[in-house]
């Protein structure tokens, strides 16, 4: 596929083989009709692509909290009418983000405060319990500075391939038995997805359990704990269309039972006797002392419920066709460098990272957003070894997507970006 560009626009010369000559927004999403302003005091609709930071809410996600507002109430232990109803919705959302995940019926839905709270929750218990724990070194500071803390992590360095990098697990996990497989699904940095279900076989066959960083997979993608093969599965509200500081932890509950709370508090305690001696309770509870974020974590299951009847069939071909028009726009634009950990990856989800030559990339960030009113993500992403390794130390830009996007959204961005590289030695550079 090629393209031309004319006065700085970009204009695929076969829009349906790039996605489509129209592709609107699959989904309706909060703030779809925010205005921002520019320096030059126009203003404009806002072009949303930092989805993989935190995605805006979708609506049907909004109009759940407002519904649940009027009712709001502790949960657990009170008598009243309003408390017995948040206590139900709390629960259940529990339920349904087990069948979203497709969990099996013993495992335990932990909620907390994000991804990075649910791997620290991980790292707590295996941490007394003890063993080792295999990482990849381009893993994002969440999956990768919890386990650091234990003494037994060792750091896997990823090849050129997907396949010499299952290889390189493989003999690790092979020549010194681990508790624990550790590995982000899908790269926040250039989208990548890696192959789950074989990773959990190689975990699996060397007697180790698999953690699963699904943050940027479980909105694009479908994820079946039984059927992956995933012992530990954890993910974040804010990147699921669902608003607020929330996230879960889905998994075996042996571990989670035999360690000590997370948090040490009421609503962790089954027991406790004069002097502060406590009986703990198991399950989900013993590590989620103090008041819950129940309106986070009943946002979460809305959030599931409304992509569950969206379709994944239908999620996955917006996808793809976005990301097909949005991957042909920046091949043509010079300079433009897209990033890529593997040579041989086949699948991505809707996050583009790439890098344009003579600019940095808060300056590419911020023209995009003075200029156009495009909110992209610049920097390094809380995967600063992966952007040293991919040669952007200082950082990158990066360019993600979702259900609110539409194609004209996709062209507007590569129309910017042209505008920007065609003006080369106009403006300020690195």
């Amino acid at each position: 596929m090629t393209a031309v560009l004319s006065n700085s626009v970009f204009r695929p010369v076969d829009p349906a083989a790039v996605g489509g000559a129209f592709l609107p927004p699959l989904a309706d999403v909060v703030g779809a009709d925010e205005r921002v302003s520019l320096l030059d005091g126009s203003s404009v609709l806002y072009a949303n692509f930092d989805y993989a930071a935190s995605a805006p809410a979708l609506r049907a996600v909004a109009d759940g909290l407002l519904a649940a507002l009027p009712q709001y109430a502790s949960v657990h232990r009170g008598a009243g009418a309003l408390s017995q109803i948040t206590t139900h919705r709390y629960e259940q959302a529990r339920e349904t983000i087990r069948r979203f995940v497709r969990a099996r019926a013993d495992d335990h839905v932990v909620f907390t405060r994000n991804t990075t709270d649910s791997i620290n929750l991980l790292a707590h218990c295996l941490g007394e319990r003890g063993g080792d724990v295999v990482v990849l070194d381009i893993e994002h500071h969440a999956n990768l500075l919890p386990w650091q803390r234990l003494p037994g992590t060792r750091l896997v360095t990823a090849c050129a391939t997907i396949e010499e990098t299952l290889a390189a697990l493989e003999d690790e996990l092979a020549a010194t038995p681990a508790a624990l497989l550790a590995i982000t699904a899908a790269s926040n940095v250039t989208g990548e997805v890696l192959p789950v279900t074989r990773l959990a076989s190689i975990a699996h066959r060397h007697g180790a359990r698999i953690l699963i960083d699904g943050a940027q997979l479980v909105a694009h993608q479908p994820v079946s704990v039984v059927s992956h093969g995933i012992d530990y599965l954890v993910f974040s509200g804010h990147k699921l269309y669902a608003p607020f500081g929330s996230g879960v932890l889905v998994g075996r509950g042996d571990w989670l039972d035999e360690a000590s709370p997370y948090l040490a508090g009421g609503g962790a305690s089954a027991e406790v006797a004069s002097g502060g001696r406590a009986q703990w309770h198991t399950g989900p509870a013993r590590h989620e002392a103090g008041s819950p974020n129940v309106l986070g974590a009943v946002s979460i299951a809305d959030a599931c419920t409304a992509l569950s009847d969206i379709g994944f069939d239908a999620i996955g071909h917006h996808g793809h066709a976005l990301r097909e028009r949005l991957d042909a726009g920046l091949s043509v634009l010079d300079g433009v460098r897209p990033l890529r950990i593997f040579t041989d990856s086949a699948g991505r989800v809707g996050i583009a990272g790439f890098a344009v030559d003579g600019f940095s990339a808060r300056t590419v960030a911020c023209y995009l957003s003075d200029h156009h009113g495009i909110g992209v993500r610049d920097g390094r992403f809380c995967a600063h070894p992966l952007l040293t390794r991919l040669g952007y130390p200082a950082g990158a830009v990066r360019a993600s997507f979702g259900l609110g996007t539409g194609v004209d959204d996709v062209d507007r961005l590569l129309n910017a970006l042209s505008e920007l590289v065609s003006r080369r030695g106009t403006i300020e550079r690195k």
